[in-house]
């Protein structure tokens, strides 16, 4: 039997899948369940139009990611941090304080302060490269200075 799943099935296939099950399977489990649908022709239709525009706000999505990617390349993020009589910073700047300062100082929307990395911890001054992670395939690097008070 030939069904187009609503949902992820485990061991079966992704939402939007067209996919071959046994009949007792299909009609007792997957109908009942609004799992999936049957694969009639005026289906299968909207099944293949969703898959094209899917696809579509994947390639826009993509295609922003590379903008913002480009924006990002020539960002330098500069945060100021107490230290004291040694010269030693007071605690650490985690990626969500990289985030929230990039945010500030240049209005971009789109970056997800989850996804920012750091390659090192930052425990003191200096210049330092943060990776922001804006698509699966596509990431920026830009640049932190930390400055002593």
């Amino acid at each position: 039997m030939k069904i187009i799943l609503l949902q992820d099935v485990k061991k079966l296939g992704k939402k939007g899948e067209i996919v071959e099950t046994a009949e007792g399977y299909g009609r007792n489990y997957l109908l009942p369940k609004g799992l999936a649908k049957e694969a009639s022709p005026a289906n299968l239709n909207l099944a293949k139009q969703s898959l094209e525009v899917a696809a579509h706000r994947a390639a826009q999505k993509r295609d922003e990611a590379i903008v913002l990617a480009a924006q990002l390349e020539k960002v330098v993020v500069k945060m100021t941090v107490k230290v004291g009589a040694k010269g030693k910073m007071f605690g650490s700047i985690a990626s969500k304080d990289v985030a929230e300062a990039l945010i500030a100082q240049t209005q971009l929307e789109g970056v997800d302060r989850r996804k920012i990395e750091l390659t090192a911890p930052i425990k003191s001054a200096g210049h330092y490269t943060a990776i922001a992670k804006l698509h699966p395939e596509i990431s920026a690097k830009f640049v932190v200075e930390v400055e002593e008070v």
